[in-house]
């Protein structure tokens, strides 16, 4: 929406200054020449020198907004063995916004049972989902600096890890395809043990049943902001991030952020692109021990707090 609006106000701006411009050479030609163009002639000039600067004005911003295009082609591209559609995101949980920041906690031991696909489909959708159609630009449940979204989302599902309707999702390394709502294997087999050793022997990256790599392509976001853009980017992961937090904790399940690893290695497990940095891993399963917090604990404590 924001480049929208930027082109617009361009457009607007390049308008006003051509009408005055106009209006001071034909001044300027009647003044030193005595020549008096008619008010057709005037009018024909102008809307010719508008176009012309229009056209130029266009070729600019097809070049800024490029990234847009080619983030677009980044998510068709590579070589998939298979897509999954997932379940359309809906409301599945009874969970409060204020209940998911109470009872948000880093969870690193898990059960044995597997994640059902359909909550898998709601974290994926709440990390970078579409929200929005805006004329073609294609708003997501996290914020992004001025809509560059330069994420990249792979699931690593463990062996029978990941419950459907027919049995389990086959193993693998996946990518998610927030347009279609879906997941793309990339690699097939159980890569929970490889992305162990890569995350410095963590073992709650090994016992997970699936885990989230959240990746990053900064050029779509440094050519718009420059070295700024970097800074945008981690941000932007801080975003993501605190949604699959949230969203786990809704749906009963655990979540922990991890950022130590081997960014090369991580990348080479998940079949991400060469242009794709890993920058966070979140493994996510059913919580060993629940966490459960209440308000009636927050007013103990801050009462506690402000007596002292």
């Amino acid at each position: 929406m924001y480049q929208i609006f930027e082109t617009i106000v361009f457009l607007i701006i390049v308008g006003i200054v051509v009408l005055v411009v106009a209006k001071l050479f034909m001044r300027d030609l009647r003044r030193k020449y005595d020549i008096n163009i008619g008010r057709r002639m005037f009018i024909t000039s102008l809307i010719a020198a508008f176009l012309m600067v229009l056209l130029i004005s266009s070729i600019f911003l097809s070049s800024k907004y490029r990234y847009s295009h080619e983030y677009y082609r980044d998510i068709s591209s590579g070589v998939f063995l298979g897509e999954i559609f997932l379940t359309i995101p809906t409301r599945r949980t009874r969970f409060s916004v204020e209940e998911a920041l109470l009872n948000r906690k880093s969870i690193r031991e898990w059960r044995k049972d597997p994640v059902h696909i359909d909550d898998l489909s709601m974290i994926l959708w709440a990390a970078y989902g579409v929200v929005e159609n805006i004329y073609g630009w294609y708003r997501r449940t996290s914020p992004s600096a001025g809509a560059t979204y330069p994420m990249e989302i792979y699931v690593v599902v463990g062996e029978r890890s990941v419950a459907t309707s027919q049995g389990f999702l086959e193993p693998g390394s996946y990518k998610y395809d927030p347009f279609r709502h879906s997941i793309k294997l990339i690699k097939k087999g159980d890569l929970r043990n490889d992305l162990y050793i890569a995350s410095l022997d963590q073992e709650w990256v090994r016992d997970a049943p699936v885990s989230i790599v959240i990746c990053a392509v900064h050029r779509r976001t440094t050519r718009v902001y420059g070295e700024r853009g970097f800074r945008y980017v981690y941000m932007e992961a801080g975003h993501v991030g605190q949604n699959i937090y949230l969203m786990a904790t809704a749906l009963g399940l655990g979540t922990v952020a991890v950022g130590a690893f081997y960014d090369d290695v991580v990348a080479k497990i998940i079949g991400a692109s060469s242009d794709e940095e890993p920058l966070y891993i979140f493994p996510i399963g059913v919580p060993n021990i629940r966490f459960v917090n209440s308000f009636e604990y927050i007013e103990r404590f801050y009462g506690e707090m402000r007596s002292g």
